[in-house]
């Protein structure tokens, strides 16, 4: 095996190695920003959908209220988390992967009644109201999921529906009914935005960054491979192979073989410079056996 070639095999045993754990940290550390990258999204959807809310309740729902159809049909726009809602599904069609649910454990809306799973993170919530935001994952029937829960307590606004029903709007009781969604009790947790995001959201984006960087990585190590095997030849190989092919010729009885040029002060260059001394040497031992 050439000088060259063994050099080439021992960068690709250490660029394989080197390479190997640098893709395994790597892609964990990927998978984490990923993670945080899609939780940060997801805390800005919970963040407009709230702002939402705050704007119903401010801003839409006394004007909605002066609607006289409004005292014989229920209008859902009055409700903040109708409007928080219907934005995040007209956000959906961009990001489809993300679900939004505002949801209670005794809600006025059937559909707005919490799970299983989210029953207990509002149960969780109320015996530590100290825990505005929650961060989890969970398995799902089409794998993990990724989730983010905000508390949200009931506060005067909320009182005006959700206290008894005697209090509520005559219009809501007619759509709903007076046996869910009252007993509210101002400044508890009373419900929970809710955003969701399957886990491979965050493993995909992952796996795309990280299949860019092994391409990155690959092509890094065919130039440096490259550069370093010119070197290697223009600094080692073929000064080496000039002594070879002088040395060759003075086993064969060339006898005044013109001098190698030394370039640098490097060991090769001392090689080069002691060869010449050796020709020299050589050709006036020659000269007096002659």
């Amino acid at each position: 095996m050439k000088l060259l070639a063994k050099f080439n095999l021992i960068l690709l045993v250490l660029f394989g190695a080197g390479a190997l754990l640098i893709s395994q940290l790597s892609y964990n550390f990927l998978v984490q920003n990923a993670r945080r990258e899609v939780t940060q999204e997801a805390e800005l959807m919970m963040a407009s959908a709230r702002s939402v809310r705050d704007y119903t309740a401010e801003d839409l729902k006394p004007l909605l209220e002066q609607n006289p159809q409004h005292k014989t049909k229920f209008l859902a726009e009055t409700i903040p988390a109708f409007g928080a809602i219907s934005t995040f599904n007209r956000l959906k069609q961009r990001y489809p992967d993300y679900t939004y649910r505002e949801v209670s454990v005794n809600p006025t809306n059937p559909e707005d009644r919490a799970t299983d799973w989210e029953a207990d993170i509002l149960g969780y919530m109320r015996e530590h109201p100290d825990r505005k935001l929650m961060i989890g994952d969970r398995d799902t029937p089409t794998g993990p999921a990724l989730y983010l829960a905000s508390a949200m307590t009931a506060d005067p606004q909320c009182m005006e529906c959700h206290s008894r029903p005697a209090a509520a709007p005559a219009a809501m009781i007619a759509s709903y009914g007076p046996d869910h969604g009252f007993g509210w009790k101002e400044g508890s947790v009373v419900a929970a935005q809710i955003v969701s995001v399957p886990m491979s959201v965050p493993v995909g984006i992952a796996k795309r960054a990280f299949h860019l960087l092994i391409i990155y990585l690959a092509i890094a190590l065919l130039v440096t491979i490259a550069a370093l095997d010119a070197g290697v030849y223009f600094i080692v190989i073929r000064p080496l192979r000039l002594v070879s092919d002088a040395a060759d010729r003075a086993s064969k009885g060339e006898v005044t073989p013109a001098p190698l040029p030394v370039r640098g002060k490097d060991e090769i260059a001392t090689m080069t410079a002691s060869f010449n001394r050796m020709q020299v040497s050589l050709a006036k031992a020659l000269k007096l056996l002659r």
